[in-house]
């Protein structure tokens, strides 16, 4: 495990110019980068490793002698199997997880091969032990179900003694780029950023929340920290989008491809950071609606996902999760909103001109930008129909088609956030005729138009929106949804979602239905439940 962690933190030194060690001085994370109080926590079965316990502790929880700061023999000889480049079991585990893995979890990602495709993914399973044991533990999984493993308990234990390890790199790995050390290993951080965003999508896809919270703090932390560190200026550090760019120029350089032409793709630090950072974007939105406070990145949003006609987005995701960037923006507003109105019903002075005047300006920009999207449909490029598309020809259909779903799953999105908006305003109305007419919007999407059905895993969030306030008539459309993605450990937040609906509809005549909010919906297991 040392010898993992040696690597994790001096690999590609050569990529960092004017590198020199740092030595850490704290046996402890900054208590102001982890408001929760942990910042990696393990799947509920096992102990936690609490990064705040002295470093001797969190050695020895790694397998790692205190004293002379080695691996035990036997971790040592199991490390350096795992590490070994002709592992062929590694090798099917890794292959599994780049062709089957990653496109279940992310149809929408599939970035031009042009621009380097998926290979950045490759490069850091294979050159860092944190991202190569997390990518393991998940490929593992997913094979012993492919397999029909009978012991599904068995196969559950397996799992959870590889995420044992992967957490177990990650929190020594914290330690080493705590405070300033964090400009000295951004390649590092990112890694480890990445890690932990790959490990919250596993744990929420096998249904296990406990630890949302204690990992998207992690990974808030460091991404605030890397911001931090990208600004080199004032306009840097007072514009996000401009504090973005600096730390991708500092993830760089872009390799040049030997193609006869000057052909740059980007680094895999590079293309880590733009899709753990849209993934954390994400995570911290759906969260916020479940919290009832600001998304915590609320004040980057405009600067990242906006653009003018003369600028591209910096983080784009559509291209990863299927929804355009403005319907999470108004997400993002809505939340806010709800927040603001929570602190004034508590304070007992809410001024509700000012809540609809707010509210007003939110519903009219997300109705423009939904009748001008059903006027013109974004249609995803494909290659600008290149030579590429021939060596992809027997498989083009299959893998283009959630793409090509793109602006019909943003459609869902923002129906959703009417319906949401409308809650936070006029509270729970579900026989409003606005209502109705999004929430069946949301339906005959789902029903009717998005294809494949297991996209529906994509939209969760809106999906448990529209059944949170549909009509008894239209529950068996959405059962029937549900019933059709097995199995249930492949699946887990769809049928998470409808656990929640269906406790929504057996307390539809409920006394206090009318206090209801979607807020104490999603949190009727008392975690932080992802629907992601």
């Amino acid at each position: 495990m040392a010898e993992w962690l040696k690597c994790e933190v001096k690999e590609n030194a050569h990529r960092r110019r004017g590198e020199r060690s740092v030595n850490v001085s704290s046996d402890r994370i900054s208590a102001a980068e982890a408001p929760t109080g942990e910042w990696i926590v393990l799947p509920q079965r096992p102990s936690p490793i609490n990064l705040f316990t002295p470093k001797c502790a969190l050695l020895k929880a790694a397998a790692v002698d205190p004293c002379t700061g080695t691996s035990t023999p036997l971790i040592r000889c199991e490390a350096d199997s795992r590490l070994a480049s002709n592992d062929s079991r590694d090798s099917v585990l890794i292959m599994f997880y780049l062709e089957s893995v990653l496109p279940f979890m992310f149809p929408f990602y599939q970035p031009s091969l042009l621009q380097g495709g998926r290979s950045w993914i490759l490069e850091m399973m294979i050159s860092s032990p944190v991202v190569r044991q997390v990518t393991l533990c998940q490929s593992s999984y997913y094979l012993s179900l492919v397999r029909g493993t009978a012991d599904c308990d068995s196969a559950y234990e397996t799992m959870l003694a590889q995420t044992r390890d992967a957490f177990a790199v990650l929190s020594q790995s914290l330690r080493v780029i705590d405070g300033p050390g964090i400009t000295e290993h951004m390649h590092g951080a990112v890694r480890i950023m990445v890690s932990i965003m790959q490990l919250q999508r596993f744990e929420v896809a096998v249904r296990s929340f406990n630890n949302c919270q204690s990992h998207l703090s992690a990974a808030l932390a460091l991404f605030r920290q890397l911001l931090d560190s990208g600004g080199t200026s004032a306009v840097d550090l007072a514009c996000p989008s401009s504090s973005f760019d600096a730390v991708i120029s500092r993830l760089g350089p872009s390799s040049r491809l030997s193609l006869g032409q000057n052909v740059q793709v980007p680094s895999a630090e590079q293309a880590a950071f733009r899709f753990s950072s849209a993934l954390l974007i994400l995570d911290d939105i759906i969260a916020s609606t479940v919290l009832q406070e600001p998304p915590r990145l609320y004040e980057y949003h405009r600067s990242l996902l906006s653009s003018s006609d003369s600028t591209e987005l910096v983080i784009n995701l559509g291209a990863l999760v299927g929804c355009q960037n403005w319907a999470l923006l108004r997400i993002g507003e809505i939340a806010a909103l709800d927040a603001w109105k929570q602190q004034c019903k508590k304070a007992e002075n809410l001024d509700i001109i000012q809540l609809v005047h707010r509210a007003t300006s939110v519903k009219d920009s997300l109705e423009a930008d939904l009748a001008r999207l059903e006027t013109n449909p974004v249609i995803t490029p494909q290659d600008n129909g290149s030579l590429l598309d021939v060596f992809t020809v027997d498989h083009c259909q299959q893998s283009r088609t959630p793409a090509s779903q793109g602006s019909l799953v943003t459609k869902v999105w923002a129906h959703a956030a009417l319906v949401y908006l409308f809650v936070v305003v006029s509270g729970w109305q579900p026989a409003s005729l606005d209502v109705r007419y999004h929430v069946g919007r949301i339906v005959e999407l789902l029903t009717h138009q998005i294809s494949p059905p297991a996209l529906l895993r994509t939209m969760v969030w809106p999906f448990c929106v529209a059944g949170c306030l549909a009509e008894p008539a239209q529950e068996p459309l959405l059962r029937g949804m549900v019933e059709t993605l097995q199995p249930l450990s492949v699946f887990g937040t769809v049928h998470e979602a409808f656990g929640i609906m269906e406790n929504v509809w057996r307390s539809r005549d409920a006394g206090n239905a009318a206090n209801r909010d979607l807020a104490a919906c999603f949190r009727i297991r008392g975690d932080l439940v992802l629907l992601v």
